[in-house]
């Protein structure tokens, strides 16, 4: 059987009705997950952490190459059946854990990640920003590298450049380099997704562009940035730090910039330039 195949009748046998709410489309074309595993770079003693592994399908090839490989997912009935399929195939390397990711942050500075690890993902839209945030901001032992199967949409977000910047967009860009390493067209799904999807590769930096005492002033002042997106970005600065637009403008091109940019002209260099001047 292909994995179409495959997929379908592990649907039928377990009774599984893939939720859209969910994200649950199942990639069915095998050359896409062994290219993940190809962008991993995976070694024989890397741990990963995989988010989201559906039936299990690239489960088992990162499982044929790494150490030791975490899987966590939040849904009862597709967790019963990467169980099974694991003891099937008699792959021993695999834990699978049976929960909300984003509440079981707190394991990821124990073993065995505490001496490194990699994070594997097929992320739904609705938690994207805010497993970004966590792992690459808030927790004390960040991913060495992560590789991620997101909506076409947002991985342009994350990889954008000057022009077409977001906020996402500098959130990941302040701590990693983001690239996407290919488009997967949503053919490759089942069921058919409404949109595309990419792989991204975030490699994690080892000197993030932000001093921690800076940070939370940094986010403040891009998130102000951001707040209205057809508004010149001196509208925006002044609304949100309750002054003027004249002051606001003159601290613009005190940091170099035309008064008429936008938030999504600047860098996350050319914010640094601009947090030196609100603080």
């Amino acid at each position: 059987m292909n994995l179409l195949e495959q997929t379908k009748e592990l649907c039928r046998l377990y009774n599984i009705k893939p939720a859209r709410s969910k994200g649950q489309n199942f990639l069915i074309e095998e050359k896409i997950y062994d290219d993940i595993v190809a962008a991993a770079d995976l070694k024989s003693d890397d741990i990963v952490l995989e988010v989201g592994p559906g039936l299990g399908f690239l489960t088992a090839k990162l499982a044929k190459i790494a150490k030791q490989v975490v899987a966590i997912e939040l849904d009862d009935k597709l967790a019963e059946v990467l169980r099974a399929g694991l003891l099937a195939q008699e792959i021993l390397n695999v834990e699978v854990i049976n929960e909300d990711v984003l509440k079981t942050i707190d394991k990821f500075s124990l073993p065995p990640f505490n001496c490194g690890f990699k994070i594997v993902a097929n992320l739904p839209y609705n938690i994207t920003s805010i497993f970004l945030r966590k792992f690459l901001s808030e927790t004390e032992n960040k991913p060495e590298l992560t590789v991620l199967m997101l909506q076409k949409e947002v991985a342009e977000r994350i990889t954008a450049k000057p022009g077409k910047m977001s906020l996402l967009g500098v959130s990941v860009q302040c701590y990693a380099k983001p690239e996407i390493i290919q488009i997967v067209a949503k053919e490759n799904f089942w069921p058919e997704p409404k949109v595309d999807s990419a792989v991204v590769k975030i490699l994690l930096g080892r000197n993030p562009f932000i001093d921690e005492d800076k940070e939370k002033d940094f986010f403040k002042l891009v998130k102000f940035g951001f707040s209205a997106k057809r508004k010149m970005l001196k509208n925006n600065l002044a609304a949100g730090f309750k002054i003027n637009q004249d002051e606001a403008e003159n601290k613009i091109i005190h940091a170099g910039f035309n008064p008429k940019i936008r938030a999504q002209e600047l860098s996350v260099v050319d914010w640094l330039k601009l947090c030196g001047k609100f603080y």
